[in-house]
């Protein structure tokens, strides 16, 4: 989340006009994340969240986003489910943009998730996974190991400025994930952003999952993946440390509901390792390519340098959880 088409209270209400949903008592923008514009609205006291599209999402795949939000929702999985506007429809088109107005989750992200945190994420994780894999909807991954390549070619010669063994560390990453990225594991929609900004709680109880525009078919193993590296690391980022106790109730919580293959186990490495390069080269790509005028803030490229140290030099699953 973050703002880069400023609005104001006209232009708010002018969007709302589209809506049957009341009168407008506030809004804000929201600064944190980096990749839509987003606003926090109240309207006849009831809460919602306007996301205008900017970036990275295409048009084409807005329908596959409101589709999985709605479907998701009516399945009980807690997430924020798209309002339609007058036309029946949850896409909105405004001043040559796209948007989106979704009702307000509850509970606030943790900066720092405990074991016990884990455990409970890793079971909604896997009743998402067990839910997705049902419905028929469908988006590529547009950030997957075949966009790497591509994305590293476009920052190796800038990406000195952020450190200087940064290229070619990247590129023994990217030949290593290459060579042994897995071929065939259990796939279906997964939400490929499972961040701690993204993972609401009310005190300790889990209450929902936000953000789900990166959301894509691929391993399932591969959000897991995701999750270690998001979740699973304690420390300031000159001494990040993986935390094996949050990865094994992370797994404990996840195999309550789906049991992981032996093939699943083998790739949690190169899967965690090309984890780690994929939010590394985005947030390098992102650093060094700032939206002028944008409200944002832009995360830290040199944390995934560590964190890939660390799965570079793993022998197996059993160093993240026993």
């Amino acid at each position: 989340m973050a703002v880069y088409t400023k609005l104001n209270q006209n232009k708010i209400e002018k969007i709302l006009s589209n809506y049957k949903l009341g009168k407008l008592d506030m809004f804000k923008g929201i600064e944190e994340g980096i990749e839509n514009t987003n606003y926090f609205l109240s309207i006849d006291k009831k809460k919602f969240i306007l996301t205008i599209y900017e970036k990275r999402v295409k048009s084409a795949d807005l329908p596959f986003f409101s589709n999985l939000m709605t479907s998701l929702n009516k399945a009980n999985f807690k997430c924020p489910a798209p309002i339609s506007n007058k036309n029946n429809e949850t896409i909105t088109d405004f001043e040559g943009k796209k948007l989106m107005i979704v009702s307000f989750l509850e509970g606030k992200a943790k900066q720092n998730l405990s074991p016990t945190n884990c455990k409970l994420v890793g079971t909604e994780v896997a009743k998402m996974h067990e839910l997705t894999k049902n419905l028929k909807l469908s988006r590529q991954n547009d950030l997957s190991i075949n966009s790497w390549r591509k994305l590293f070619n476009s920052v190796k010669d800038k990406c000195e400025s952020i450190h200087k063994d940064l290229p070619k560390l990247i590129e023994q990453n990217l030949n290593d994930v290459e060579k042994n990225w897995p071929k065939n594991l259990p796939r279906g929609i997964i939400h490929a952003d499972l961040f701690h900004d993204n993972i609401f709680f009310i005190q300790d109880k889990f209450s929902g999952v936000i953000d789900f525009y990166f959301s894509c078919e691929d391993f399932f193993a591969f959000e897991i993946a995701i999750c270690f590296n998001a979740l699973c690391f304690d420390g300031l980022k000159n001494n990040l440390s993986f935390n094996v106790t949050k990865a094994k109730n992370f797994i404990d919580g996840y195999t309550s509901i789906r049991k992981l293959t032996n093939e699943e186990l083998d790739s949690i490495k190169v899967l965690s390792q090309g984890a780690a390069l994929r939010f590394l080269l985005t947030r390098v790509f992102d650093s060094l390519n700032k939206v002028e005028g944008a409200i944002v803030k832009i995360k830290d490229p040199m944390e995934y340098l560590m964190r890939l140290e660390f799965h570079k030099s793993s022998k197996n699953h059993e160093d993240y959880f026993f």
